[in-house]
Order: structure tokens, then C-alpha cells, then sequence
């Protein structure tokens, strides 16, 4: 079962076709009394696709429909009607929001995957991301599995994402090259897998899932503070701009 934590709701789209499902907060907008197949919808490969959806744009708080779908599907015991083995929970990177740290901070969640790439602000998310984990983690929230490096096509990319994840004491669980395949597959509304079987890339989400299955152990981060990462990327850029007056290319990224 995939949850879209993502007030966009468009978090299954792509196992259905492109076409989108009705969130949980607009169905009980439309009703109280809410059926476990109102909410819960079939998609690409038998899995089952949830959207917990927002608020008017402006309105309210986007995190509450995350609190809402958990509280929904532990009532209407979908995990267990549905015998579902695995649930992932497709959370926005931000820990600010009370609601979006609900799968973390109450332990729904066995493991935290954070997908990041070597761009700064992906960093200082991920970092943001490891504080929250360490503090709920006291508690008996969840842990980190590990870090998902994105978006890596260049040598010092992998060498950033990885130079992070030791300092800050987790694992780089792989490596997910930008490529074209993906655009391509999510234009016409399918996954990778569903659309180029037998391409690359498809062949590293599959490599990235038996890790994740095979995952047994889970530990709590250790954050860099606001100026450690600041240090720390500093560093990097002045080791980046040598690299580039020794004559080498580095590829310029371009954020739509």
C-alpha cells in the first residue's frame, strides 16, 4: 500500500495511469460514514493507493490530512483487510509541520528513507529530516534506514551524498541516476518498472527495493548542527571551484 502524504495528492498517480484518486479529506467533506474501498483504490501490480489530499490552498493546516488518513485507515483496519505486507508512506521532507512527522514521530513507520540529492538545500533538508528522527526516535518513534541519493549522474554528486551520510552516521542505501527513462514513464502515466521493464533504471529501483526489504536494522542519526552544515558545505564548495580550475567539467544543475 503506497499513502501520498503530499497535499498535491499526486503521489499514486503514476500507478494508475496518471489519473488521480479520491483523497481522504474530500471524501469525508462528502460524507461521514466512509467504506474502506471509498478511500482505498487498486492500482499498477495489485498495489493499493491511498491520497490523504489538504486543505483548500491558504486554508487550515496541509498536515491535518495526514493525521485524518492515518486515523482513518487504523479504523477501517485496512492493513489488515486488505492483507496488505508492506505500506510505504510518502511524506514530504519537511519535520516543521506537526502532521507531516505523524508515520515518524508515532512509530507507524518501522524505517525513515530520505531521498536527497547533492544540492545544498536537498542536504539541509535531509539534515532537517535526521533532528526530527533523532528526537522522536527517544520516544519510540521510527528510525533511519538510510539515505536514498537522487538525481547522482556526476562523481563528486556521489562523493557529497556520501560524505554527508558518514558524518552524520547513516548509510547511502543507492543510487538513483537522473535519466530520461523516468520523465518519459511518468508522461505517460506510469512507473519505471511498469513502463521500461528491462531499462537501467528500472533495474536500480528494483536493486533499491530488495535492499530495503533485506534491511533489518535501523539506527537514529546524528544531525549536523546549522553550523557544522554550513562549514561543511562551505568546504565543498571551495574543494568543487579547484576541482573546476584544474580543468574539470562539472555539470551545471538547472531547478524548475
Amino acid at each position: 500500500m503506497q499513502v501520498g502524504c503530499d497535499p498535491k495528492s499526486d503521489s499514486t498517480s503514476t500507478l494508475r495511469g496518471g489519473s488521480y484518486v479520491p483523497t481522504i479529506l474530500d471524501t469525508l467533506r462528502e460524507k461521514a460514514d466512509v467504506k474502506l474501498h471509498e478511500v482505498v483504490h487498486e492500482g499498477a501490480g495489485g498495489v493499493f493507493c491511498v491520497e490523504a489530499g489538504g486543505p483548500a490552498p491558504g486554508v487550515g493546516c496541509a498536515g491535518r490530512g495526514i493525521i485524518t488518513a492515518v486515523e482513518l485507515l487504523n479504523q477501517l483496519r485496512a492493513v489488515e483487510e486488505l492483507k496488505v505486507d508492506v505500506v510505504v508512506f510518502d511524506v514530504l521532507g519537511d519535520v516543521v509541520c506537526g502532521g507531516f512527522s505523524v508515520p515518524i514521530r508515532e512509530g507507524i513507520a518501522d524505517q525513515v528513507f530520505t531521498v536527497t540529492s547533492a544540492d545544498f538545500m536537498a542536504i539541509y533538508a535531509a539534515n532537517n529530516l535526521f533532528r526530527g528522527i533523532k528526537k522522536y526516535s527517544n520516544s519510540g518513534g521510527a528510525l533511519l534506514g538510510g539515505v536514498i541519493a537522487n538525481s547522482i549522474n556526476a562523481p563528486h554528486a556521489r562523493r557529497i551524498v556520501d560524505d554527508f551520510a558518514e558524518r552524520t552516521s547513516t548509510r547511502v542505501m543507492e543510487y538513483i541516476p537522473r535519466s530520461v527513462t523516468v520523465t518519459q514513464a511518468e508522461l505517460s502515466g506510469r512507473t519505471t518498472i511498469e513502463a521500461a521493464p528491462t531499462s537501467a533504471q528500472a533495474d536500480v529501483y528494483r536493486s533499491l527495493a530488495r535492499k530495503i526489504l533485506a534491511l533489518e536494522d535501523a539506527s537514529t542519526p546524528a544531525p549536523l548542527t546549522e553550523t557544522e552544515l554550513r562549514e561543511w558545505a562551505a568546504a565543498w564548495g571551495r574543494e568543487l571551484m579547484q576541482l573546476q580550475s584544474a580543468g574539470e567539467q562539472l555539470p551545471v544543475a538547472v531547478a524548475v
